[in-house]
């Protein structure tokens, strides 16, 4: 017979292993950063963790704790993961390739629900696709109401962390259609958040991915009930700062882009909302909107209660090289002549890291403001005399390259010289040309989208960087209405309107836009048709297209012979107005050798640290590696990467984000790997880092590149046995 008391012992022991548990993982006294409830870690989207259970002493030990497929294993649904997943009372939260939200036990991965958005979207108007890119999801909680908001194409979803099931009461029946509210007509608005909201007390903020016609705009939403609150015009309208910046005074009704793709920071106790921008539409000719453009390119400080403008800063002026700010501005406390001053970094693709005081937007290393190449040969092109370059710290990537930068390691380096001598090169912001202009840093970075992650003890920011050059070759749009024969006609005319920009003018592809050569064996016309209306990962949607234009799009790229011979009974308008480009491009192309590998000498990834109080290098060491280059001997070259490490306090950095699949524990205070494996595919997303019971852990999303080579479905979770 047992007796109430019989069980006081057995309580005692086990609460003081609990205390012995989490004792081991332990943090520095008094820190915070234990926890992963948020993107990035935390609203100042730092990427760092106070637990320190793995350190540098025992970090070799690393081993695999659980994985979880995603897509339960199925090949025929592997993709490119990107997302951060956030912990919540020892719950994971993810998403999987086909964007199906999911919930996991955090210490064994065993799964607990799965939310697949496509049961929902069925027979819904204002909807009609389930697949886009998703980096990651937000939590907000009150009482026991306790929601993930979960983004899906033009969709914030509020789904019950508890169940997995659609919160009834948030906007239509659970979700919100984001293509509203933005003051254009709804039908012709393609919006697709990449990146997570952002939570502010009851409200959520986004902007995302927007169309060539659809703007930017940053708004906040009602997170119980899903009503807009508020607006912020990053195009301005009349009457608001800014709007005197564009030559064009109706741009704020046709303009697009101008948008925060890259997600937001958050000074909670100030109730600052930080926000990065890219560039307006068209991203590479500015004949028709002259000017600087605000807010295009710019660090914001917004209010987060009302959204209203606290300070700025433009990057780039009147960008037309796709310089868009790749990730959130990160929130840094630093020490300056013995005072602390909360301030604002963000890195950049040029591979600059500009530093802002918090409040005021002041900068606290100096900016110079040097000549830019104004020579344009196109028409109309109006180029800013002068860019801001900041003095310190000095750039993580290479700013400018000669003949004697060329690959050094390929037998042939004749057509790579003569290639690079027939372009137009100046240096970052040399003016885009019809016959051929080099882009270095290139399209890609420079900084990512991954973004930096900052040491908030030792006040040390990390960054990987990319250092591949593109070539961009301009193509004139000639103005007019064009009549066709047939379909096949028309579908290669508006595939070359619409299209090539980012596949090709042979539709090879490039970069993170796949090839569209065979594409008919895996997509029905009917699916094909849906992707063109709603996008997907980073293709925009194309709501503005009519139904016979779409099928002629089908009948070119999908090859479906009985449709190109059909009459095309309507016309194409090459420039239907003034918001439509005078001029296009070829396409994303990387400038490389025969071979495959970037045309310039290495390093092609790198991987830094800087020391923010005084902008100095600690250290900076190729990051990645080509394994049959180091077959043959060559040093370690680094390799194009994205997403972003996670610094702790047990003195590592733990990344992926590279081609080669390698998993990687970096020593933060040397450079020096300290522990190295194969994923079972790219992790090209940031770990999160957490613990439960006690137990320290830290997770990649392995899901592989968006534009090729072996792709999976896997979380993969590390801890030490």
């Amino acid at each position: 017979m047992t007796h109430k008391h019989d069980h006081l012992p057995t309580q005692l022991i086990l609460a003081a292993i609990f205390v012995l548990a989490f004792a081991g993982c332990k943090t520095p006294a008094g820190e915070k950063y234990t926890d992963w409830k948020v993107y990035g870690g935390s609203s100042a989207n730092i990427k760092y963790s106070a637990l320190s259970q793995i350190d540098t002493g025992n970090v070799s030990k690393l081993a695999i704790a659980w994985v979880y497929r995603a897509e339960h294993g199925d090949s025929t649904r592997f993709g490119a993961i990107e997302t951060n997943a956030i912990i919540i009372d020892s719950v994971l939260y993810g998403v999987s390739p086909k964007m199906k939200l999911f919930a996991l036990d955090a210490a064994t991965g065993k799964e607990k629900w799965v939310f697949d958005p496509a049961d929902s979207l069925q027979n819904k108007k204002w909807h009609r696709s389930s697949v886009n890119m998703n980096r990651g999801v937000a939590y907000w909680q009150e009482g026991d109401d306790r929601r993930i908001l979960f983004t899906v194409g033009p969709i914030a979803f509020a789904v019950d962390a508890g169940t997995g099931k659609l919160v009834p009461g948030f906007g239509e029946e659970g979700g919100v259609n984001l293509a509203k509210g933005l003051g254009r007509a709804e039908e012709k608005m393609s919006i697709t958040p990449t990146s997570p909201v952002m939570v502010y007390k009851n409200l959520f903020i986004v902007s995302g991915l927007a169309g060539d016609e659809t703007p930017g705009h940053i708004r906040a939403f009602d997170v119980k009930t899903g009503k807009q609150q508020w607006i912020f015009h990053t195009i301005p309208w009349p009457g608001e700062p800014g709007y005197e910046t564009w030559e064009d005074t109706t741009a704020y009704k046709h303009m697009g882009s101008t948008n925060s793709w890259s997600g937001f920071s958050l000074d909670e106790d100030r109730g600052i909302l930080f926000a990065g921008t890219g560039n307006p539409s068209n991203d590479f000719y500015g004949g028709q909107r002259r000017g600087d453009g605000l807010y295009g390119n710019c660090v914001l400080a917004i209010n987060a209660s009302t959204g209203k403008l606290i300070w700025h800063y433009q990057i780039v002026r009147h960008d037309v090289w796709d310089m868009d700010l790749p990730t959130p501005p990160i929130l840094v406390t630093l020490n300056r002549n013995g005072k602390k001053i909360d301030a604002v970094a963000q890195t950049t693709k040029t591979g600059y890291t500009y530093v802002f005081d918090r409040e005021n937007g002041q900068p606290l290393f100096p900016i110079e403001e040097r000549p830019a190449p104004t020579l344009s040969p196109l028409p109309d092109e109006k180029l800013s005399p002068t860019q801001p370059f900041p003095v310190q710290p000095r750039p993580f990537a290479r700013q400018s390259i000669t003949v004697s930068d060329l690959n050094p390691f390929v037998p042939d380096t004749a057509r790579i010289r003569k290639r690079f001598l027939a372009t137009r090169y100046e240096g970052i912001y040399t003016p885009p040309t019809t016959e051929g202009t080099l882009i270095f840093p290139g399209y890609d970075g420079g900084g990512e989208w991954g973004g930096p992650s900052f040491d908030p003890v030792t006040q040390m920011l990390y960054v990987n960087g990319n250092e591949m050059a593109w070539i961009l070759n301009i193509v004139e749009n000639k103005p007019g209405t064009l009549s066709f024969n047939n379909k096949l006609e028309a579908g290669k005319s508006l595939y070359n309107l619409h299209c090539m920009g980012c596949h090709g003018p042979e539709r090879f592809g490039s970069g993170d836009y796949p090839s569209l050569l065979g594409v008919e064996k895996r997509i029905t016309p009917a699916a094909f048709n849906e992707l063109l209306s709603t996008g997907r990962r980073m293709m925009p949607g194309f709501n503005h297209l009519g139904a016979e234009e779409k099928e002629a799009i089908a009948s070119f790229i999908l090859d479906i012979r009985p449709e190109q011979t059909k009459k095309y009974k309507g016309k194409v308008t090459v420039q239907p107005s003034n918001n439509k480009s005078s001029f296009g491009f070829t396409g994303y192309n990387k400038f490389l050798t025969d071979e495959g590998y970037p045309a310039i000498s290495p390093p092609w990834g790198t991987l830094s640290a800087i020391d923010l109080n005084t902008g100095e290098y600690r250290w900076q060491i190729p990051f990645g590696e080509y394994e049959a280059l180091k077959e043959k001997g060559i040093p370690t070259t680094g390799r194009e990467n994205y997403g972003a490490p996670v610094v702790t306090a047990g003195g590592l950095l733990f990344v992926a984000a590279t081609t080669d699949r390698k998993f990687r524990a970096i020593n933060k205070r040397t450079g020096e790997i300290l522990f190295e494996t194969d994923l079972p595919a790219s992790g090209v997303a940031t770990p999160s880092v957490y613990a439960v019971h006690g137990r320290q852990f830290v997770v990649i999303a392995c899901g592989g590149f968006k534009a090729g080579g072996q792709q999976g479905d896997a979380y993969v979770a590390f801890t030490i046995p």
